[in-house]
């Protein structure tokens, strides 16, 4: 069962990573739409952070401990925090804000870059740990 949960909460964590970076994306491609991407966007951060968290809270209920990471891999989680809290701030900040057309493209283009840092520290992090 353990297994199982893994591989469930993987899939969702890895698609909602791809959705981030899409959503960031298209938002670039479809000014007219940035508005309610942003929404979209910041309800994925949110649950990516919550995917990520669901890894710790499963390995704590059938073995009583944390994962068991190290030297690389605890970076690459840092990482992967870090892109979670910047991205939901910066998706919850540009909802309210009201910014050029310059400071739009480059809130976006932020964000697409923590959805692709996020990506590619999960690599790190699978195989160094």
């Amino acid at each position: 069962m353990q297994n199982l949960l893994y591989a469930l909460i993987q899939s969702l964590h890895n698609i909602n990573a791809a959705v981030i970076a899409g959503i960031a994306a298209a938002a670039l491609w479809q000014p007219d739409l940035r508005s309610k991407l942003a929404t979209w966007v910041a309800v994925a951060w949110a649950l990516q952070g919550l995917t990520g968290l669901s890894f710790g809270i499963t390995t704590y209920a059938y073995e009583r401990h944390l994962p068991d990471i190290h030297g690389i891999a605890v970076l690459a989680l840092g990482i992967k925090v870090l892109c979670v809290v910047a991205g939901l701030t910066l998706a919850l900040f540009y909802r309210k804000a009201n910014l050029s057309e310059k400071q739009q493209v480059l809130v976006w283009r932020i964000l697409l870059a923590l959805g692709l840092v996020a990506l590619a520290s999960a690599a790190f992090l699978r195989w160094y740990s």
